[in-house]
C-alpha cells in the first residue's frame, strides 16, 4: 500500500504558504525586480547544514536569475564534515564577514533562509545587511523561532530571530524539529521536510520575479540550459556580464 503521508504533509505546508505568505513573496519578488532594474546582484544566503543547498537549487540553472550571487561559506556547508560545520555554524563572526566578502551594500537584496532563524551566521548575516542599508528577506519558521528558549545555547548572542531584524518576512511553516512523519513502533519521527520547501519558495520568488519584470517592460537576466544545442552562444552575454560580479560564476 502507498504512504502518501510526505506528500501529504508537504502539500499541506505548500498550501498555506500559497494562502498566507502570497503578499510577502510579492513583495520579495518587487525587491528583486527593483535589483534587476538598478542592474545589481540579488544574494542569496542558507544558514548553514543543508539550508545551504538552497543557494545552489537556484544558482546557474536553466530558467535561473544570472545576476544571483550565493553567498556560500564551505564551513558551514554539508560538503564538510558533518560534525565540523556543526561547530562553525555555532560561531560568530562568519555572517557578518560574508556580507563584507560578497560585498553587499546600500540597497542591495539580501535572501536569507535559515528554518530555524537564529543561529549566529543567520543574525550576524541578518545584523550587519541591516548595517550597510540594504534590503534583508527572511525565509524561515515562526514555529522554531518561538519554541526555542532566548537563551538556548545555539542561539546567537542576542538572542535575536530572523524575523525580528527581516525587513521582508516569509515564513516556510516548517515544524519544530524538521520531521514530519511518525513510523508505528519506532519512537523517532523521521523525513525532513524543511529543505523542499525551502527550494519551493525559492523557486516561488524566482517565477514571481521574472513575471514582475516582464510586465514592467523589464528584461529579466535568465540563464537557458547549458546542455542544449545552442546553450553556451545563448549565455555568452550573461555570462560576460556577471561573470567577473558574481563570485561562484
Amino acid at each position: 500500500m502507498k504512504d502518501m503521508r510526505f506528500f501529504d504533509k508537504f502539500s499541506s505546508i505548500i498550501s498555506r504558504i500559497e494562502e498566507e505568505q502570497e503578499s510577502s513573496i510579492q513583495r520579495a519578488a518587487d525587491k528583486m525586480k527593483q535589483a534587476i532594474e538598478e542592474d545589481r546582484l540579488i544574494y542569496i544566503f542558507g544558514g548553514g547544514g543543508h539550508t545551504c543547498l538552497v543557494m545552489q537549487e537556484l544558482f546557474w540553472r536553466a530558467g535561473g536569475l544570472a545576476n544571483l550571487c550565493p553567498m556560500i561559506d564551505f564551513a558551514i556547508h554539508p560538503a564538510t564534515p558533518a560534525y565540523l560545520y556543526l561547530g562553525h555554524e555555532r560561531m560568530h563572526g562568519v555572517g557578518d564577514h560574508l556580507v563584507r566578502y560578497y560585498g553587499v551594500s546600500e540597497n542591495d537584496v539580501v535572501l536569507a533562509f535559515h528554518s530555524y532563524g537564529f543561529n549566529p551566521p543567520t543574525i550576524d548575516l541578518a545584523l550587519e545587511t541591516k548595517k550597510v542599508g540594504a534590503h534583508l528577506i527572511g525565509i524561515s519558521s515562526s514555529d522554531w523561532q518561538n519554541t526555542i528558549p532566548r537563551d538556548f545555547h545555539i542561539r546567537h548572542k542576542s538572542g535575536k530571530n530572523l524575523f525580528e531584524i527581516a525587513d521582508i518576512c516569509i515564513d516556510n511553516y516548517v515544524p519544530f524539529g524538521d520531521t514530519v512523519i511518525d513510523v508505528e513502533n519506532f519512537d523517532k519521527p523521521i523525513t525532513g521536510v524543511s529543505s523542499i520547501v525551502d527550494f519551493y519558495i525559492a523557486h516561488r520568488l524566482e517565477m514571481e520575479c521574472v513575471k514582475t519584470c516582464v510586465k514592467a517592460g523589464i528584461e529579466p537576466p535568465v540563464w537557458c540550459s547549458a546542455n542544449i544545442e545552442g546553450g553556451d552562444k545563448k549565455n555568452e552575454a550573461l555570462r560576460k556580464k556577471y561573470n567577473s560580479r558574481v563570485k561562484f560564476l
